[in-house]
């Protein structure tokens, strides 16, 4: 993000730093297969970033129940695709392509990069 003009501490880095640890999270967690990777792919156009994470299960996908608004304030868990859903314009999941697996994605409206300041020469 920084090389795209997206300083660390800026909004647009922050907020996909945040979407990128809850998908990745949830893939480790929930998309698991023994000996296999996940893949992490960042792209960036017009003003957007899509964030794709991908495992090799393909029998649970993520969705959030209709309705739910906020995990049980018990629980530990639950909130990662509520924060997904709520920094993201869109956000779902799509089968992996020639592969077991799935897709969970995630765009953001990241805005024009930041002026970088000139170098003196």
């Amino acid at each position: 993000m920084d090389t795209w003009g997206h300083p660390h501490d800026s909004e647009a880095n922050e907020t996909a730093a945040l979407v990128v640890a809850e998908l990745a999270a949830n893939a480790v967690t929930h998309g698991r297969v023994p000996g296999r990777d996940a893949l992490l792919r960042l792209t960036r156009t017009d003003g957007r970033l899509r964030i794709e994470v991908t495992d090799t299960r393909d029998d649970r996908h993520p969705a959030l129940r209709p309705g739910t608004t906020a995990p049980d304030a018990e629980l530990e868990t639950g909130r990662g695709l509520l924060i997904v859903e709520a920094l993201s314009e869109t956000w779902g999941v799509t089968p992996r392509t020639g592969a077991p697996g799935k897709t969970v994605w995630a765009v953001l409206p990241v805005g024009r990069p930041a002026a970088r300041p000139a170098v003196p020469s």
